[in-house]
């Protein structure tokens, strides 16, 4: 018999697949109860409203990605830390060529986010641990004010992800957007 967390765990992980496979308004207790090979009950059990699924979804996986970024920002601060590493730490950002629902579904959840501001708390904690790793790999190439670009590093890669969604472009395009950036400083213009 499974434990509680492990049903609950089984019905987030689904949810996020549902996400990403087909959007947020493809979350109905029905499918997440046969994605996650669970009960219909145990959906209400453990979630009595969407919301709190949602919520719950985005919470997870921004301890995830938390997680998995602050491990990539503490890698980043290796003294001999240069070009090539921090194109490496951007290719593991860009998670690879292909775009699978785990890649689809923060996309969807941030602009549920917008939509509904109880999730934005936990969408602006995802966005911290972005500008964490963006600070750390700009502080170690050496581009002065890394704090304040950090900003508007974690928006190209949201936008070349984004882009890569839509368009089916290399993850190598994300790399040299970032490598590109690098390049100039705050005062500098291109």
């Amino acid at each position: 018999m499974p434990h509680a967390s492990d049903t609950r765990q089984s019905i987030i992980d689904a949810v996020l697949r549902i996400i990403g496979q087909d959007g947020i308004a493809a979350v109905t207790n029905r499918r997440i109860a046969k994605e996650a090979a669970v009960s219909l009950g145990s959906v209400t059990y453990h979630f009595a409203t969407q919301h709190e699924l949602l919520r719950e979804s985005l919470l997870h996986f921004v301890a995830e990605e938390t997680r998995h970024f602050t491990a990539l920002a503490d890698a980043c601060s290796d003294d001999r830390f240069d070009i090539g590493q921090a194109a490496e730490v951007v290719a593991q950002v860009a998670g690879g060529n292909a775009f699978d629902s785990r890649h689809i579904a923060p996309f969807e959840l941030y602009v549920q986010a917008g939509r509904d501001e109880r999730l934005r708390v936990a969408a602006a904690e995802c966005f911290a641990a972005y500008d964490l790793l963006a600070t750390r790999v700009l502080t170690q190439l050496g581009v002065p004010d890394p704090e304040r670009l950090a900003g508007v590093a974690v928006a190209l890669v949201f936008g070349q992800q984004l882009r890569r969604l839509a368009t089916g472009a290399p993850a190598e395009d994300l790399v040299d957007t970032l490598l590109f950036l690098t390049r100039f400083t705050p005062t500098q213009t291109p």
